[in-house]
C-alpha cells in the first residue's frame, strides 16, 4: 500500500474513533470481556504458546486490565493485528485497547486521535545481521537490502538513518515479524530491523542464534505504549492507572507473593494502603472496585515481575532492564503518586 494511501486510511479511522471511543468502560463490562489487539506473534511480548493460549509481556498488560476490570485475568479475547491493521482496528471498535510493541508518536497521538498510556516498554531500533554478512556496524549496511515491516515507524527512521549517513538500501516489505523472520532466514535480505527488543526476541526462536548479531547502532527512540480512542477519557484513565500500578507496585515492594498479606493487615505506608484500596476511594473514582489495583497485579504480578517472567534476562529473549529500570534504579519506570 503506497503511503499516502496508508495515511489516508488511518486518517479516516482516526475519524471514527469519536464515535467508538464514548463509554468504553460501560461497554467492557457489559460484554463481560476485554477485546484487547496484540502482536500477530512476537516471543516473549504477545505469542500463543502450544496450548494455544497468548503470553508474553504485552499480553501481561491486557491481563491486569482485565484484572481490574473483573478481578479475572482471563476475561480476554486477544485480537491479533499487524502493523497496518492494528490502528482501524483500535479506531473501529474491533478492540477496545491495543497492547502490542506500539511506539507513541506525535502524529499518532494528535492527527490519529489516540491516547497513550504509560510507557510500559523503552525502546530503540536496531538491525539483526548474519555474523557472516561480516559487519560490526550499521554504517557499513552502504547498499544492503533491509527487511522491514510497512505501516510502522521503521519505514521512516530507517529512510532518515540511511540519509543522514549518505547511505542507499533496498527496503524488502513484510506485513508481519514471522514473515520478516522467514525472509531473513532465507536470505531475502541481508539485515533485518524492528525494534531491539523485538530483534532479541527473533533471534531468540532462531535455531542457532549465535550465529547472528544485533548491531550495536540505536536509531531512533521508540516509547512502547499501550493505547485507547480519544474521547474516552475514563476509559483511557483505567488503562493508564492500571499500568501505573504495576510500577508503583514495584517501587512499593508489593509482589504477588506478598500482597494478599498487605491487603489482609494494612500497614503504616499510607500509599500502599491506597493502592490496595484498604483506604481511600481511588476505585471509585476510576468507577472499579476498590480492590481494583490489588486484582491487576495479582494477575501476572507487579511490572519487574512481568518483566522478568516474559523477557527479562532469566528468559529465552535475554533482555536487561536498562532504561525500563526504575527510577530509584537509574531507570526511567516512574509513576505518579497514588493520591
Amino acid at each position: 500500500m503506497k503511503k499516502t494511501a496508508f495515511i489516508g486510511a488511518l486518517t479516516v479511522a482516526g475519524l471514527m474513533a469519536g464515535a467508538a471511543a464514548a463509554a468504553t468502560l460501560d461497554d467492557v463490562k457489559a460484554r463481560g470481556k476485554l477485546n484487547c489487539g496484540v502482536n500477530t506473534g512476537l516471543a516473549g511480548f504477545s505469542a500463543p504458546n502450544a496450548s494455544g493460549e497468548w503470553e508474553g509481556f504485552d499480553v501481561a498488560m491486557c491481563r491486569a486490565v482485565a484484572g481490574a476490570i473483573f478481578g479475572d485475568g482471563t476475561a480476554v479475547e486477544f485480537v491479533p493485528t499487524t502493523g497496518k491493521t492494528r490502528f482501524t482496528a483500535l479506531a473501529s471498535g474491533e478492540v477496545d485497547m491495543l497492547s502490542r510493541v506500539t511506539t507513541w508518536t506525535f502524529s499518532r497521538d494528535v492527527d490519529l486521535k489516540f491516547s497513550f498510556a504509560a510507557v510500559t516498554y523503552y525502546d530503540g531500533q536496531g538491525f539483526l545481521a548474519p555474523k557472516s554478512l561480516g559487519v560490526s556496524s550499521a554504517k557499513e549496511l552502504d547498499g544492503a537490502t533491509v527487511c522491514i515491516q510497512t505501516g510502522t515507524t521503521t519505514e521512516l527512521n530507517l529512510a532518515d538513518f540511511f540519509r543522514k549517513n549518505n547511505m542507499s538500501y533496498e527496503p524488502v516489505p513484510v506485513e508481519t515479524n514471522a514473515e520478516g523472520q522467514q525472509q531473513y532466514l532465507a536470505g531475502a535480505c541481508d539485515v533485518y530491523t524492528t525494534d531491539a527488543s523485538g530483534l532479541a526476541a527473533t533471534r531468540a526462536t532462531f535455531e542457532n542464534p549465535g550465529d547472528h548479531v544485533v548491531l550495536p547502532e540505536i536509531i531512533s527512540k521508540e516509547p512502547l505504549t499501550p493505547l485507547v480512542r480519544h474521547g474516552d477519557d475514563e476509559w483511557g484513565d483505567v488503562v493508564r492507572q492500571t499500568m501505573f500500578a504495576l510500577i508503583a507496585a514495584e517501587e512499593l515492594g508489593i509482589t504477588s507473593a506478598n500482597i494478599d498479606a498487605l491487603s489482609a493487615t494494612p500497614g503504616n505506608n499510607p500509599e500502599i494502603n491506597r493502592l490496595l484500596g484498604t483506604e481511600g476511594n481511588l476505585g471509585e473514582m476510576l468507577g472499579l472496585s476498590a480492590d481494583w489495583a490489588k486484582n491487576a497485579i495479582k494477575v501476572g504480578g507487579n511490572y519487574g515481575e512481568i518483566f522478568e517472567t516474559t523477557i527479562g534476562e532469566n528468559t529465552a529473549i535475554g533482555l536487561a532492564r536498562g532504561l525500563n529500570a526504575l527510577w530509584t534504579d537509574g531507570g526511567l519506570q516512574y509513576a505518579p503518586p497514588f493520591r
